[in-house]
């Protein structure tokens, strides 16, 4: 992928990457990365790398001896939380948040081959590729067997288990695989559905593979560890130390073992002799889906709603740091999508899993969770302490003090994001409307400040008080008069864009006392720097 560099050198720039800008200097604060929070791996039978992406909707070949990564179906189709290989040159690929399953034969077109599968997480052919199995994990609980032409209709294996994650077909035919919700790795039979365990005592086994050998391994995503397992005796042994927020694995011809770390958006190759690890892949941040920015003594500090981990970022020099990772042993964080910073708390919002998060601005402890919210894309905490959600489910703005919710507002189309006002209101960013909207905080009334934007995804208060808009359909930033709802831009042909249908699941926007306005790109996985000339 190719990073806008910014129009400080905007002749040299603009013809190779389409980067320009009104009366702005836009420059490249923190790199971006190939992934957009990396998950399932597998090998090919020629000894391609394939990867999946969920957030990002893509399927990739990675080229380890370089570190790239090439697109290999894009979204929505390339959804990707698990893969397998099968005969015929035949690829199949889950897409979880979908609900399907995906095929693949060859350089042919990709086809459904199941759905209506609720929350479909892994996969795997039988060892002689003639049968395939996959199981539902979160969402659902169950594991079947499917028709690897997509013709007879799916058999239900067993379910119930306790989230049968990311498995492999073993030596005896049997599918050995770990239980994420109850620390264990078994085998079931695909044939009766029998259960038995092969290995307790975990803390949360994400994914168990086979090599050559038919030595099995398994990660822990919480802990961190890659462990290999006694199918005989269910002996643990670790082999290597890794960071948290591990998803998946896959196994090399010659046995290297290669794993993806989500929050990382990384892969690391490890030497099952030695326990030597090697980073082949590491982003800077995973998939950056908002931003916010507070300032202390004149330096700002951003604050990253980063999806698999919650971080901060220096606004002068781009050095990023780690508050939180999700799936990590005794780390509250779900998901985030949408963050806010007040003058003591930073408010995370969790549209994936319906949370909104309060941690410690300073200290980054997490203070308080609430659940039950309807696709929260955005949350801010306001005078009186209550904490005010924009539900992109509902189209509603609802105000959260303890156990009390009130609706504040309704009939928002996809209320995306929040800045709080200076006069009482707050202002609204309605994606699929394609407008900014004043919400009065007393009454909830709705008065409409400018329409016809493209996608408008994220909003943030100026020093003046005008209005910074992320409009991700035009590829742009501009500032409204609230008054007037006059626009002007400030800078365009951003890369912006990644996943727009239904609406973009990310791209933030900030600014801060300087009038410096930072936004998240999406497709690069990067934060940019806007400042006036």
């Amino acid at each position: 992928m190719g990073f806008l560099k910014g129009v400080a050198l905007l002749a040299g720039l603009a013809a190779a990457n389409g980067a320009s800008a009104q009366d702005a200097k836009v420059t490249r604060l923190v790199p971006g990365s190939d992934f957009h929070g990396v998950h399932g791996l597998r090998f090919s039978p020629k000894g391609e790398l394939y990867a999946g992406s969920v957030a990002g909707q893509s399927l990739y070949s990675v080229d380890l001896a370089t570190g790239k990564a090439k697109v290999l179906v894009g979204p929505p189709q390339g959804m990707a939380d698990d893969m397998a290989f099968g005969p015929g040159d035949q690829v199949v690929w889950t897409a979880i948040s979908d609900n399907i399953v995906y095929s693949r034969r060859g350089d042919g077109p990709v086809e459904v081959l199941e759905k209506d599968l609720v929350s479909i997480n892994s996969i795997t052919f039988s060892r002689d590729g003639k049968r395939l199995f996959a199981a539902q994990v979160f969402g659902g609980d169950a594991l079947w067997e499917l028709d690897p032409a997509g013709k007879a209709p799916r058999r239900m294996i067993r379910e119930g288990m306790g989230g049968f994650n990311s498995f492999a077909a073993g030596p005896d035919g049997w599918l050995y695989g770990p239980l994420w919700f109850k620390g264990q790795v078994v085998k079931i039979n695909p044939d009766t559905g029998d259960m038995v365990v092969v290995a307790d005592g975990l803390d949360t086994p994400a994914a168990a593979k086979f090599d050559s050998k038919d030595n099995l391994y398994a990660i822990d995503t919480h802990l961190g560890e890659l462990i290999r397992i006694d199918i005989r005796t269910g002996a643990k042994t670790k082999v290597a130390q890794l960071s948290t927020a591990l998803d998946n694995f896959a196994i090399d011809a010659k046995d290297q073992i290669v794993v993806s770390n989500m929050a990382d958006n990384g892969l690391q190759i490890v030497d099952p002799a030695t326990g030597a690890v090697r980073q082949v892949m590491k982003g800077a941040l995973a998939f950056p889906a908002d931003i916010a920015v507070a300032s202390d003594g004149g330096k700002e500090s951003l604050f990253v709603a980063d999806v698999f981990s919650y971080r901060g970022v220096d606004g002068q020099s781009g050095a990023v740091r780690d508050i939180a990772r999700v799936h990590t042993k005794g780390s509250k964080l779900e998901y985030p999508t949408g963050v806010s910073v007040g003058a003591e708390r930073v408010v995370l919002a969790s549209a994936p899993t319906g949370a909104v998060l309060v941690y410690d601005r300073r200290t980054g402890e997490a203070l308080s969770v609430l659940h039950g919210f309807k696709s929260p894309s955005d949350a801010l905490e306001l005078a009186d302490g209550s904490i005010l959600v924009a539900e992109l489910a509902s189209g509603d703005l609802v105000k959260a003090k303890g156990d009390q919710r009130t609706t504040l507002a309704g009939g928002l189309a996809a209320p995306a994001s929040l800045a709080l006002g200076p006069d009482g209101g707050v202002y609204v960013a309605e994606v699929a409307g394609g407008r900014i909207t004043r919400v009065d905080l007393a009454t909830g009334a709705k008065t409409v400040v400018a329409k016809d934007l493209s996608l408008p995804k994220a909003v943030a208060l100026e020093p003046d008080g005008r209005l910074a808009v992320l409009e991700v359909g035009a590829k742009r930033v501009v500032s409204i008069d609230p008054k007037t709802g006059a626009v002007k831009v400030v800078a365009k042909d951003l890369p912006l864009g990644l996943v727009t249908k239904p609406f973009p699941l990310a791209g933030g926007i900030a600014v801060g006392p300087s009038g410096a306005i930072y936004v998240t790109s999406d497709i690069e996985n990067a934060i940019y720097k806007i400042q006036a000339r």
